[in-house]
């Protein structure tokens, strides 16, 4: 199996949340609370010493999801040929009948539901009809600063390195993010 994953510079996201519209643009979200990309401003420190970095945060598609196991009506599947973790909306019973443990699952928040009494459970798939057609995801292909890639994890770990931490991020071995980082470093 490939294992498609997400290359993030930290140092060259100025949190224009570009990718954000892009994403609910494309797949003509509501403006709602659900965002398939979101994008978190982290500061810290005390004028005149300040920090700020921003930490693009999509559904990593890990190797073991939490999701996955969690969800009892296995209604989210990882794609044997990509890797691509994805939500069967069929299979999803909906916010008023599920427990929503694949929400509390996942350490980055990926899965959301929106408001609705049913609604189903959406989270980041890559934008796998995008990636079949030979196209980048649209988060990709509208980051103007040029801080996301998203290619097979090895691929990116040859170009990029495996820098698995970032200012705000977590990273859990026993789940495997396929994320690879340039931080911005406090300085």
């Amino acid at each position: 199996m490939t294992q498609m994953g997400i290359y993030f510079d930290q140092t060259r996201c100025t949190g224009c949340y570009t990718c954000v519209i892009a994403c609910k643009d494309w797949y003509d979200a509501d403006t709602g609370p659900v965002n398939l990309m979101r994008v978190r401003c982290l500061e810290h420190g005390v004028f005149p010493h300040l920090f700020a970095a921003y930490l693009a945060t999509p559904c990593y598609h890990c190797a073991q999801p939490p999701c996955v196991q969690a969800c009892p009506e296995n209604a989210i599947t990882k794609r044997a040929a990509d890797g691509i973790v994805v939500v069967d909306q069929e299979k999803c019973v909906g916010a008023a009948r599920c427990p929503k443990r694949c929400r509390k699952a996942c350490p980055w928040g990926a899965p959301q539901f929106g408001p609705e009494s049913d609604a189903r459970m959406h989270k980041c798939q890559m934008c796998f009809e995008r990636l079949a057609e030979g196209q980048q995801p649209i988060c990709v292909e509208a980051c103007p600063m040029f801080a996301l890639e998203v290619e097979p994890l090895k691929a990116l770990r040859a170009k990029h390195g495996d820098l698995r931490e970032a200012e705000g991020f977590k990273y859990f071995e026993r789940f495997g993010p396929s994320v690879i980082f340039k931080p911005k470093l406090r300085r």
